[in-house]
């Protein structure tokens, strides 16, 4: 029979939300309340609508336990509860990583509990067969290996006893993990290891001399650490195929696969292909009969769209992540998007570290080359930010060595090209403009010599240690340093063709190294302080990726430096944020005891950027789209439109005088002009009018408007407030009835990109208070946090428009904010939607509705934000 519309209403909105409760009564008291938080009264009819929706949801998840008998998982078998007292290759890394590599004791504590953690989540390698498949979330530049090898160490104390480690796609990723593991787990106890690779150039896996694996002994293990490439994954299966069955039943498998994301997703067109190196790994992972696969990587976005029900998963199962998804906590002392650019986030005041040098527009011309036709003849030119970079960087090494880092790796990376002859073009730019002008910044004398000490001296001045006092080197001790910098200075370049290769293996490097794609990935740049970046992309993974920059500067951490573009820089603090929900995502299955079965991961997407390539995302489908209790606002405007900014104008003027006709009431609130109980309609036609600059990520023009048409009958009447502070500057333009209206100042982050003004935050958490009782202000002695000021007003919608000034000078001589320079006065708009936030979503949902973005400094935001004071009229 089918159902009535309200039902299907019912049933859509249980099953976008039945993922956030642990049963389907659960998610109906949550629908109700939240209808009746908007002052909807519910009737008989709709309780029985409501319930008729539960049991058509009810009867379809019980076909799903037929259909999928994967689909709904028993809680996880709890065996591991961390090492025990007999153990061997845990407490001897912990050992000599503490005694030998120096590490801090609340270090080594932390990649105890998290590795414990990922152990705890493998299969019981005690059980006769098993088949796991997980994924850890870690940082680019984080530490992953570490957490592995600590991982590997525990596995095999608890049991496993075949280690496979897939090490990235090149010879030199590959020999780089097998160096690692090789000195930090099988060099404590060499006499218990078996291994079928080396580190030799030709020391990848290969079909062994016996033809099979050999049968494991007690407390012994196997390794193998292996390139993801096709003819070794077959080496693998063949072996496999000739292990005698009775030692096959006895290994205990535990694959880890570095760099997951990369090469082993199936990436084809169709389900019914697949690409060559995901088939192989999963023919493997077919024929072994104990096997706990976990995939490492620092950018997850392929792994979680993976189809968890591909047509041939009795055959081959695939690579989703169906048994857990773990994310590593930041590590102390770690730096990554955030802590680098800031974030986009509204919940903290975050606007990053001051290490981030913005190139000038004329720059990447001067380069790189801009077409393909001109990567053999174009020559890139010295230009002053990149002649910055490197004295900066020259001026950082001789910081370190006087600090008694002489015995420790220093590098610089050079990113401006892809194209293999632009490498050498650059570093011959570099090092024959070092050689010329070393002299001069050694003594200071000449034009370079007297711009070195006036960098020195503007960059010490912006940046301090974290959480450290320390008084600034004087530019004599870096003299006295500079000689030895320059003498042990190298120029590699590292890509497929150049023999000048990194090489850390013989003593301490100091380096400027130029490179394309084999430094965006895996490899490690040891003690790099200074990059200077051009090299964009435009999928989230390949860019995070590219970040290098990221990781752990000990006793340096106020010496590293990015000169890039403003349009990286804007895309670097969109991810910044989209990290974090992604990790907020995964912390639900801890908190909700959920597996990755019955609740999927979901990524926002940022404006003319691909999450990862299209064809790892032909799974994927969008949420339905709800702003339930969020507060959003404009904080990028099209500064240089005269027609957008007049056009915005006059909608907002039109608005204005419709509220004078319409609205229930009118009053002055601090000075802000407020109406109450303006008709739907009448805002809904504002928004139509409204250009929003299409570089907002959470705020588009046809999601707002779709969810606005959705929700306009339990909305209803909204509150609209015209801000204004106490100053003198009055806007241009009349707005409507209210005449010429003061104007606020918001300045724009001297890092926004030439065609937009990006504001980084518009509103004030006071200011949504603005149609709040007053009495009930007065009476607040909580935390004075969005939530909880959302609180003290009426459960109605809120409109606050705007006036902000063209010129918008910023206060003071701040070095991260400029004039706004808009070419009129521009109308900004924020918006408080009642509600609870509602983040449900089915899977491999690319999330849209994020927090907004408002994060301010304080001294941006004038008087608008001024508390309510009780009594005030």
């Amino acid at each position: 029979m089918t159902a009535s519309p309200q039902v299907l209403k019912f049933e859509k909105e249980i099953r976008d939300r039945k993922s956030n409760y642990d049963n389907l009564e659960q998610v109906a008291a949550a629908v109700r309340e939240n209808l009746e938080s908007w002052g909807m009264s519910f009737t008989e009819q709709m309780i029985s609508d409501l319930d008729e929706a539960v049991e058509r949801v009810r009867a379809t998840e019980q076909d799903v336990v037929i259909l999928r008998k994967n689909s709904i998982i028993a809680d996880r078998e709890k065996w591991y509860d961390g090492p025990r007292g007999n153990d061997r290759h845990w407490p001897a890394l912990h050992a000599y990583l503490l005694n030998t590599k120096g590490w801090a004791e609340e270090t080594i504590r932390s990649l105890d509990e998290a590795s414990n953690e990922v152990v705890s989540l493998l299969d019981n390698p005690a059980k006769e067969q098993f088949r796991c498949r997980g994924l850890v979330v870690g940082y680019v530049q984080s530490g992953k290996t570490a957490n592995m090898t600590a991982v590997m160490a525990k596995a095999v104390d608890a049991g496993y006893n075949l280690i496979i480690v897939l090490g990235g796609v090149t010879n030199k990723l590959r020999k780089q993990t097998q160096d690692r593991f090789a000195k930090d787990v099988v060099g404590r106890h060499r006499h218990l290891w078996e291994l079928y690779t080396t580190s030799d150039e030709t020391g990848d896996f290969s079909h062994p001399a016996n033809g099979a694996f050999t049968m494991p002994h007690e407390g012994h293990a196997q390794l193998i650490v292996m390139k993801k490439e096709v003819s070794r994954l077959s080496a693998l299966c063949k072996t496999i195929s000739k292990t005698p069955k009775i030692v096959m039943d006895r290994l205990k498998v535990l694959l880890i696969d570095d760099e997951c994301d990369q090469a082993s997703v199936n990436s084809s067109r169709g389900d019914f292909d697949m690409t060559r190196i995901n088939e192989a790994i999963r023919q493997v992972l077919a024929v072994l009969p104990a096997v706990s696969y976990v995939g490492y990587t620092a950018t997850p976005f392929a792994n979680v769209f993976i189809d968890p029900f591909p047509y041939n998963q009795d055959e081959l199962d695939d690579l989703y992540p169906a048994d857990f998804i773990t994310a590593l906590e930041k590590p102390i002392g770690y730096f990554g998007a955030e802590e680098v650019f800031g974030s986009d986030s509204a919940e903290e005041e975050n606007e990053g570290r001051d290490m981030v040098r913005l190139l000038d527009k004329d720059d990447p011309d001067l380069i790189r080359p801009t077409r393909n036709d001109e990567k053999e003849s174009f020559r890139p030119a010295m230009t002053q930010s990149l002649q910055n970079a490197i004295m900066w960087f020259l001026a950082s090494c001789a910081i370190r060595r006087s600090r008694g880092d002489q015995d420790k790796h220093m590098s610089m990376l050079v990113h401006s090209s892809q194209y293999v002859a632009q490498h050498d073009y650059m570093s011959a730019l570099i090092s024959d403009w070092i050689e010329r002008h070393g002299p001069e910044i050694v003594s200071g004398t000449g034009e370079i010599g007297s711009r070195f000490d006036k960098l020195y001296l503007d960059e010490v001045e912006r940046t301090a240690p974290s959480g450290k006092e320390r008084i600034p080197e004087s530019l004599e001790t870096v003299r006295r340093y500079l000689p030895d910098v320059l003498e042990a200075l190298t120029f590699p370049v590292e890509n497929g063709k150049s023999v000048r290769r990194l090489d850390y293996e013989n003593g301490p490097v100091t380096c400027i190294v130029v490179g394309g794609t084999v430094l965006a990935r895996g490899l490690t740049l040891e003690g790099l302080s200074v990059s200077y970046f051009l090299r964009t992309s435009k999928q989230y993974d390949t860019l995070l990726q590219m970040g290098r920059w990221f990781g752990y500067r000990p006793g340096y951490d106020d010496l590293p430096r990015l000169w890039t573009t403003a349009d990286l820089i804007a895309n670097f603090r969109a991810l910044a944020r989209i990290e974090e929900e992604i990790r907020e995502n995964i912390a639900e299955y801890k908190r909700r005891n959920l597996t990755p079965m019955q609740f999927a991961v979901k990524v926002r997407a940022i404006p003319g950027m691909a999450i990862t390539s299209a064809a790892k995302m032909k799974h994927v489908h969008r949420t339905s789209m709800s702003y339930d209790g969020q507060h959003v606002q404009t904080i990028r405007f099209d500064h240089l439109k005269a027609d957008v900014l007049r056009g915005n104008w006059r909608a907002a003027a039109n608005l204005v005088d419709a509220c004078f006709e319409e609205a229930a009431d009118r009053s002055d609130e601090k000075g802000h002009v407020l109406f109450r109980q303006v008709p739907f309609e009448t805002v809904r036609c504002f928004f139509v009018a409204t250009e929003i600059c299409a570089e907002h990520m959470d705020l588009k023009k046809p999601h707002l408007l779709g969810y606005l048409d959705e929700v306009e009958e339990i909305l209803g009447p909204w509150n609209v407030a015209i801000m204004q502070p106490r100053s003198d500057t009055v806007s241009t333009k009349e707005l409507g009835k209210l005449g010429q209206v003061r104007t606020i100042r918001r300045s724009r982050l001297a890092a926004s990109p030439d065609h937009y003004a990006d504001i980084k935050a518009l509103m004030s958490k006071r200011d949504i208070l603005v149609d709040a009782e007053l009495g009930r202000i007065a009476d607040f002695d909580g935390k004075e946090d969005w939530t909880n000021f959302k609180n003290l007003r009426p459960k109605v919608p809120l409109l606050l428009l705007y006036p902000i000034n063209a010129k918008s000078p910023p206060k003071g001589s701040s070095k991260t904010r400029v004039a706004l320079d808009a070419v009129e006065d521009v109308m900004g708009f924020g918006i408080v939607f009642p509600g609870q936030k509602d983040r449900s979503g089915g899977y491999f949902a690319v999330e849209l509705d994020a927090p907004a973005t408002d994060q301010f400094e304080e001294d941006e935001l004038e008087e608008i934000g001024e508390p309510l004071e009780s009594g005030d009229a």
